[in-house]
């Protein structure tokens, strides 16, 4: 069996009146992420870590902000794409561990809604994608509400 793992990061400012998506939900918050697409953090960084797992080139190769096909898009559809790209090397994903950085709002009562949205996509049970959040601690662009920033590992293997 060939297994690998990946790594993965993404930030965004954050804007008053954007939208907030975090792993392909809608989070009711006065400010949201600014980015081309629906700049989902969350599933960026789970992008890039199965593209980095499976020894692929990065989200912006794949998916480039100078395209207006992806202006606006809904990052679920990018994920999917991601998992397509990997399946035709062969690869499955076994987890997903990630952890979001902001200071508001809180993310617990979201996490079971994100991690059954992306097992959909995935195509492993929420139980195999892990979720976690923090703040930091009032300190740098995250601190002062600036910016959300998200880092993803996944594991990928094929038989």
């Amino acid at each position: 069996m060939n297994i690998r793992v990946g790594f993965g990061f993404d930030v965004h400012q954050l804007q008053e009146g954007r939208p907030l998506v975090l792993g392909g939900v809608e989070i009711a918050h006065h400010k949201g992420a600014l980015g081309h697409s629906d700049a989902d953090v969350l599933i960026h960084a789970i992008c890039d870590a199965l593209l980095g797992a499976a020894g692929l080139k990065d989200i912006g190769t794949y998916f480039p902000d100078t395209s207006s096909e992806f202006k606006n898009i809904d990052s679920k559809i990018l994920l999917t794409r991601v998992m397509t790209l990997i399946g035709e090397r062969g690869y499955r994903v076994g987890n997903v561990d990630a952890s979001l950085i902001l200071e508001r709002p809180k993310i617990k009562p979201h996490i079971d809604a994100m991690r059954i949205t992306l097992s959909e996509i995935l195509k492993i049970g929420s139980e195999d994608i892990s979720i976690k959040a923090t703040t930091n601690e009032k300190m740098g662009y995250v601190g002062r509400e600036e910016g959300v920033a998200a880092y993803a590992v996944c594991l990928i293997s094929k038989d």
